[in-house]
């Protein structure tokens, strides 16, 4: 029975640009009978309206379908290719390299809810729940996400950012970041992967100036309000970060597909 349809539906167009991406049915047993579309759909739905999976309009397939399907995509690292494809072609179209060489990252603090998981008080911010630590190119496109409890230092958690792409940008060369991520974390960049780790300070304002926006690390300040509207990112509603990691890579993809193919 066709539907009417939401306004977090896909295109043809994206659907066509995003369906070669998801893996194939396996082979043997009984045939896939449920619509990708509709599922990719759904899980869309429940990012960008922010409602909980159970409740899924009707018209929608089973909400446990959807879920299963975000769950298993989730632990297979699917989300965060299809985001790697997506950033490569926009990238193209813009002219650049596939590889950045200079990359920006920052933290974000976000409250939790009785979900559960981890979760601990950030010092700095007076935030109790858990941090996003994003590292984004010069266009502010996703490269890596990290969630983890708030009390986790910004140098410690740094670490898990920049591991997560070691090897796969050659050409990235310098990694800007807030003067909180000081703290010998440079020294473990260079030996790392051989990146330059530069603390960009935060512009001298006297009282009574405007505010002045720091050089490059506005890119990612753009980022994060780029994500604001998908209300499931409002505060952290997953037991699991790795959910909450996932949920970031979706609205990038949403992002990225409209850029893409335009509505």
């Amino acid at each position: 029975m066709k539907r009417n349809r939401y306004p977090s539906d896909l295109t043809n167009a994206q659907w066509k640009r995003l369906r070669d991406l998801l893996p194939p049915a396996r082979p043997g047993g009984r045939p896939r009978s449920v619509d990708l579309r509709e599922v990719i759909n759904s899980i869309r739905y429940i990012v960008r309206g922010g409602c909980s999976w159970r409740m899924m309009p009707h018209d929608l397939p089973p909400w446990s379908i959807c879920y299963d399907y975000f769950r298993k995509w989730r632990d297979d690292g699917l989300w965060r290719r299809i985001n790697d494809t997506l950033r490569d072609q926009v990238r193209r179209r813009a002219g650049r390299k596939r590889s950045p060489s200079i990359t920006i990252i920052d933290t974000q603090s976000t409250k939790t809810t009785e979900q559960g998981g981890p979760r601990g008080k950030d010092p700095h911010k007076m935030v109790s729940g858990r941090k996003r630590h994003l590292l984004v190119d010069t266009m502010g496109l996703i490269l890596a996400v990290v969630v983890h409890a708030a009390d986790v230092q910004d140098r410690d958690g740094a670490r898990s950012v920049l591991a997560r792409i070691k090897g796969g940008f050659p050409r990235l060369r310098k990694i800007l970041a807030d003067a909180i991520d000081n703290g010998g974390i440079a020294e473990w960049a260079k030996q790392f992967g051989g990146w330059v780790l530069e603390v960009v300070p935060k512009p001298e304002r006297k009282k009574g100036e405007p505010f002045k926006v720091a050089k490059w690390r506005w890119i990612v300040e753009r980022t994060f309000a780029w994500l604001g509207p998908y209300r499931r990112l409002s505060k952290d509603y997953e037991r699991r970060p790795e959910s909450s990691a996932a949920m970031n890579y979706i609205a990038m993809i949403g992002l990225m597909l409209g850029r893409l193919e335009p509505k």
